[in-house]
């Protein structure tokens, strides 16, 4: 089958290519410049077929699907920072129309969109399932994509073979980008957290969101949705976790969430006149205030896919890390002289572990 994937330049986007690739599809990739390709190097991934354009030129989206059979629609901007509210705004959902709708008019199938669990905020206080009501989010990352979910279920609606899949906040080494959970490890793992929220999040291996991304491309199936396999874990749990990992031990306060929230709208404005990130945000803060738990059954069963324990994801993201001089040698602890987590060694290892 010949796959369109769309950001694939992306951290997860490279995981998502390197697992339809191996799972034996031809794939095709729409970027924005060839040169964004260089982030695929490491995984393995050379001299792809390349279609230049971009997901908001519904144009360009077009010619990259001429002659696929599939597509995975992976492009979005995901930042926790209010600063890219308006980029967040004319790429997300309005890209996601593009590529969905003309993938939908073209028979394409299946039509994969990766969306996120935050389409879920604020959620209904019971535990979400993969058909559970699209949210209403107060924040700009989880509203462009819960509206880029709505568009994905309006095409479900009307029949076409759209399937969106869930991940939740994606865990790993080898960010070429050194997203949200990246410098939220590390700043754990440097002690600048003293206060921790309370609440929790659904969280996933990088390479387990290529496994169930993988899977799901079996055509004449219909409409479906899936959750990737994961874990609910805590801020304060994931720094324990890393301390028992690193044998360093990382001090904080334990706060509920929903008494750090009127703390959020000051440090977006702040953050809004600074050059440099902080290593808070309120929409961080909202979403574990949300505390939203996630039913992964139905992907577990229908294709045997169990998620990565937790704490080998974070033993090889703190290693990465290292390796990469993105935390001192002493942060790492006991990991400062674990073999690097190599692109190579990630590649090697089973994508998920199956029953």
């Amino acid at each position: 089958m010949r796959v369109l994937i769309t950001g694939a330049t992306g951290y997860v986007g490279g995981r998502i290519t390197a697992a339809v690739k191996e799972a034996g599809h031809e794939v095709r990739l729409l970027v924005r410049s060839p040169n964004r390709t260089a982030t695929l190097r490491p995984l393995g991934l050379a001299d792809l077929p390349t279609e230049v354009g971009d997901i908001t030129d519904r144009e360009s989206v077009r010619r990259a699907l001429d002659g696929c059979d599939a597509v995975v629609h992976a492009a979005a901007v995901y930042s926790l920072d209010r600063r890219s509210t308006a980029l967040m705004e004319r790429v997300n959902a309005p890209g996601t129309a593009n590529v969905l709708e003309e993938a939908a008019e073209l028979g394409l199938d299946p039509v994969v969109h990766v969306s996120s669990t935050v389409a879920f905020l604020p959620g209904t206080g019971e535990t979400i399932g993969p058909d559970s009501p699209v949210g209403a989010p107060r924040f700009a990352y989880a509203r462009t994509k819960a509206d880029s979910e709505r568009i994905a279920r309006r095409l479900q609606d009307g029949g076409a073979a759209v399937v969106s899949v869930y991940p939740g906040a994606v865990y790993g080494a080898n960010d070429p980008y050194f997203g949200e959970q990246a410098q939220l490890v590390r700043a754990l793992l440097r002690r600048r957290l003293p206060v921790l929220p309370t609440g929790g999040f659904h969280v996933v291996d990088a390479d387990d969101v290529g496994a169930t991304v993988a899977a799901l491309l079996e055509p004449g199936r219909g409409p479906r949705r899936y959750v990737v396999p994961g874990w609910h874990r805590s801020v304060p749990e994931i720094a324990d976790e890393l301390s028992r990992l690193t044998g360093r031990r990382i001090p904080y306060a334990k706060m509920s969430s929903r008494v750090l929230m009127p703390s959020a709208r000051p440090t977006d404005a702040l953050q809004r006149l600074l050059p440099i990130r902080l290593p808070v945000s309120g929409e961080a803060i909202y979403v574990t205030a949300c505390d939203l738990r996630f039913d992964d059954s139905k992907t577990r069963s229908e294709f045997g896919l169990e998620p990565r324990p937790f704490a080998d994801t974070l033993r090889e993201m703190v290693a990465w890390l290292a390796a990469e001089g993105r935390i001192p040698r002493r942060a790492a602890g006991a990991l400062a002289d674990t073999p690097d987590a190599s692109p190579t060694a990630a590649k090697e290892r089973p994508k998920a572990a199956r029953r």
